[in-house]
């Protein structure tokens, strides 16, 4: 491709409202143009990337045994009202009427949809098992849409589902697209991790998040450095300690602490570690009927640690955090000095570490005041093993639940997310088979989705410098970039630059030559922000010496290579 031929938009500065690298770097590339929050035109040179990502995408899951189909974006409201995703999903649903008042949605998934298809489609435990997938746009009504394409509310997917006569060969499957996702993203150039998650809203068993690497990242990532254990901390499990509770030393002594609420303030004040503090969460299970005196309760946690919602919901059931006045009428104190000491009729739940604890200091359930020397047994209850339960996010340092090391901390970009899905949706909307004995069962089902937009960002987000993108090569919109100094003053440039041109596109090399009319500094500059991985550089000066200069875009200096070898040369800095 020529620069004269093609379309670039380079800016020299990011918008202001551009937030993170990668959304800044896309706008200044001419990767992509805002249209209107969170929804973006893919520019010419964005389009490149997003196609090559695209193929890759495609030619794996094919070559796993995944067939591809394409799935409408508009859906009958009917299709969700059958799984109650209707009412479930949140306003990120994109719902309108069409002229006859019949109600849609603009999909963001598409389970319904292959569901559906499935039923209709599929009689006999000969027709399974069968994987579907597609590639295509679509839309959620993000609140905050922002960091670009990173969270969207228009964006290009993956999404494929697998239906299956039984369980076990669900999961084979599921170990199928495991390694299709590892092939992918490694084909992608990208360091990536593969996590256990928690499967949200999609439902179902297992789960396994594909997290892009960077420090930019949404999620955090627990990890074991001495062996393959990887956990989102929504889910990465919080062992208990493993020695028993120590016996009392101290006496309970309530103290004055006027003013401090805060664990961290307390324990300043106290003059004690912050790790001997008990902090006490008011919530309100909501599953749990109003005149039941355990509809509240509170979740103590160790003082330096974080409540894990998503552990708690699984422990305690739905809940909501409690109100002020409720917090007051259950415990006759405001908010800030409350602890489980005294707390009768209220029901109390321990993460695993504080069950442990002894001599610890919490709240007194009485303004400007909290206990030290608090202890189970002889101070309050001791726990039930029931209530008892993994409540937190873990932190480095805490034993991996493997056994084999220690966890360490990272930041990840999802980008790709497998489920078991099971039956949850075959069975709202009745999608049978009949087995070998002609007796009806209900599918069991797969979902595999990647981000395929999302993937462009997060590239970035891991590949970049002072001066612009570093595309990993597999997805970079050029391979090379030619940049001829002088190609409409110097006949000379202008023949040598078309002759290799010509060379490493019969060499099937991507690549961009830029015949535009500019000065060397402009060329370059846009070279390095757009991020074409492999750049030479030919002009007169270098031409009456027989060279040109090849250099890498992470490369810090130029090499020197002779024109009869160019061709050669660059073909094996490319294709290896």
């Amino acid at each position: 491709m020529r620069t004269t031929r093609f379309f670039i938009a380079t800016l020299k500065e990011a918008p202001s409202d551009a937030e993170i690298v990668s959304h800044k770097l896309m706008l200044r590339a001419g990767l992509i143009k805002r249209a209107a929050g969170g929804i973006y035109t893919w520019m010419p040179l964005g389009l490149r990337v997003l196609r090559k990502v695209e193929n890759i995408v495609r030619e794996e899951m094919d070559r796993a045994g995944a067939i591809e189909l394409l799935m409408p974006a508009v859906i009958p409201a009917e299709l969700w009202q059958e799984t109650g995703r209707w009412e479930k999903y949140g306003p990120e649903l994109l719902r309108f009427k069409d002229r006859h008042q019949r109600d849609f949605v603009i999909g963001p998934t598409h389970e319904e949809v292959i569901t559906d298809v499935a039923r209709r489609e599929i009689k006999s435990y000969r027709q399974l098992p069968l994987h579907l997938y597609q590639i295509q746009t679509k839309f959620r009504d993000e609140i905050r849409p922002r960091f670009g394409v990173m969270r969207g509310r228009e964006f290009l997917m993956k999404d494929g589902y697998s239906f299956h006569a039984n369980f076990a060969d669900l999961e084979r499957e599921y170990r199928n697209m495991y390694d299709t996702y590892a092939r992918i993203f490694t084909r992608l150039g990208l360091k990536f991790r593969a996590v256990a998650a928690d499967t949200g809203s999609i439902g179902g068993t297992g789960s396994h998040e594909f997290h892009v690497l960077a420090d930019s990242g949404e999620d955090a990532i627990a990890f074991c450095p001495d062996s393959d254990y990887a956990a989102n901390v929504e889910l990465a499990e919080a062992v208990a300690p493993p020695v028993p509770r120590a016996g009392a030393t101290q006496a309970m002594q309530k103290v004055a602490t006027p003013g401090k609420i805060k664990c961290e303030d307390v324990a300043a004040f106290l003059q004690v570690a912050l790790q001997s503090m008990v902090k006490a969460i008011a919530v309100v299970r909501t599953e749990i009927e109003e005149s039941r005196p355990d509809r509240f309760a509170l979740l103590l946690l160790r003082g330096d640690h974080d409540l894990n919602e998503i552990k708690a919901h699984k422990a305690i059931g739905e809940f909501r955090f409690a109100r002020d006045e409720e917090i007051v009428a259950a415990l006759g104190c405001k908010p800030g000095y409350i602890g489980p000491v005294g707390a009768s009729g209220v029901a109390v739940y321990a993460d695993r570490t504080v069950a442990a604890m002894s001599d610890f200091v919490c709240g007194a359930n009485e303004a400007g005041f909290h206990l030290t020397g608090a202890n189970f047994g002889r101070d309050l209850a001791d726990i039930e093993s029931a209530r008892i339960a993994d409540l937190r996010n873990v932190v480095s340092g805490d034993p991996s639940p493997d056994g084999k090391g220690s966890l360490e901390l990272c930041r990840g970009i999802e980008v790709g997310h497998i489920f078991q899905l099971r039956t949850k949706y075959a069975e709202a909307m009745k999608a049978t088979f009949l087995n070998e004995q002609g007796k009806p069962e209900v599918m069991e089902m797969g979902c595999y989705g990647i981000g395929v937009s999302r993937i462009v960002g997060a590239a970035i987000e891991q590949n970049f410098d002072d001066k612009g993108i570093i595309w990993p090569q597999p997805i970079a919109p050029f391979e090379m970039a030619i940049v001829p100094v002088g190609y409409h003053k110097s006949a000379a440039v202008r023949e040598a630059a078309d002759k290799l041109y010509a060379d490493l596109l019969a060499a099937g090399i991507d690549v961009l030559l830029d015949d535009r009319d500019e000065r060397p500094g402009v060329m370059f500059a846009d070279c390095e922000l757009t991020g074409i991985p492999h750049r030479v550089v030919i002009g007169d000066r270098g031409l009456k010496d027989g060279k040109a200069e090849y250099q890498a875009r992470r490369a810090s200096q130029a090499t020197p290579v002779a024109m009869a070898e160019l061709a050669g040369f660059l073909g094996q800095q490319v294709h290896g």
